[in-house]
C-alpha cells in the first residue's frame, strides 16, 4: 500500500494505486474500518474511494429483526 502522511491530499497516480489496493483488499474480505486503520485514512475516505471505484459495497451485517411470533 502507498505510504501517505495522515491528512495529506491523495491525487494522480498515488490515488489510483491506493484505490486499486484498497479495492482488492476489500473484495478479498477486509472491512472498511480495517482498511481505514491500516491506511491511516478515515472511514469516510475509504468508503468514498471504494464507491468511486465501482466496488459493490457489502451490507452492514449483524442481526436483523424478523417477524414477531
Amino acid at each position: 500500500m502507498v505510504e501517505l502522511k495522515k491528512g495529506s491530499r491523495v491525487t494522480g497516480g498515488d490515488r489510483d494505486s491506493l484505490t486499486s489496493s484498497l479495492r482488492k483488499k476489500y473484495e478479498g474480505g477486509s472491512s472498511i474500518r480495517a482498511l481505514a486503520e491500516e491506511s491511516g485514512r478515515s472511514y469516510g475516505f475509504v468508503h468514498r474511494i471504494l464507491s468511486e471505484s465501482g466496488a459493490s459495497l457489502r451490507g452492514r451485517g449483524g442481526a436483523t429483526r424478523g417477524k414477531r411470533p
